[in-house]
């Protein structure tokens, strides 16, 4: 028997639609810091990249940078640097994101990403009407401090819709590890990028796609 759930709350880059190349978001990094005159290497942003952290104090002393200002500039940057990706198709849907809009949940979107960058997305693809609620990142610090694998956004969204039956799906174990934290399961996409990563969180369900997860829902798509 399929299990059932009231809502599906959907992870998105890697799930809904392709990663940003971390070369760009290198080079905005690139380009926060150079409106503060100051200049780094592409080793040290693809580091800061990587590292996915929030600037502190020790930032602050490293640059002479207001730690809140430089990520107001990164996250404004960063988000137009994916608007371009989007419109180029570099950063493209897939193929089977047409999964969500066959499911007779309640669903919604909830990412790591920039809010702004996600309502970007909804509008350029037509997906916001499918989805009840969405949220990305706020473009501050203590916004970036309650991504993922903090529950925060995703209780949030669980609120607007207002169920605690709900599964989340992502392609990460930060997403696994938020789901189990808001009380709820979590399916993860295989996705080929995601073909050797080792998960130490584990997940109500793997799937290798959406139709995959819409199959193990008891939905038939045609």
């Amino acid at each position: 028997m399929a299990p059932a759930y009231d809502a599906v709350v959907f992870d998105n880059d890697g799930v809904l639609i392709e990663p940003t190349d971390r070369g760009r978001l290198a080079r905005a990094v690139s380009e926060a810091f150079a409106a503060f005159d100051v200049t780094v290497d592409e080793a040290c942003a693809r580091e800061m990249v990587a590292a996915d952290a929030v600037p502190d104090g020790d930032f602050e002393r490293e640059y002479g940078i207001d730690p809140a200002r430089f990520w107001e500039r990164r996250e404004a940057v960063a988000s137009e640097y994916q608007r371009e990706a989007i419109r180029s198709g570099e950063k493209a849907l897939y193929d089977d994101s047409d999964a969500v809009t066959a499911l007779p949940h309640r669903t919604g979107l909830v990412s790591n990403n920039q809010h702004a960058t996600i309502e970007f997305i909804l509008d350029y693809h037509d997906l916001g009407r499918h989805f009840e609620t969405a949220y990305g990142r706020v473009p501050t610090i203590e916004g970036a401090r309650r991504k993922k694998p903090d529950p925060s956004y995703i209780e949030a969204a669980l609120d607007d819709l207002g169920t605690r039956s709900a599964l989340y799906v992502g392609d990460s174990e930060k997403d696994v590890v938020a789901a189990q934290r808001a009380g709820i399961d979590a399916a993860f996409v295989r996705r080929d990028h995601r073909a050797d990563l080792d998960l130490s969180a584990t997940p109500t369900y793997e799937v290798a796609d959406l139709y995959e997860l819409a199959d193990r829902l008891g939905v038939r798509i045609e």
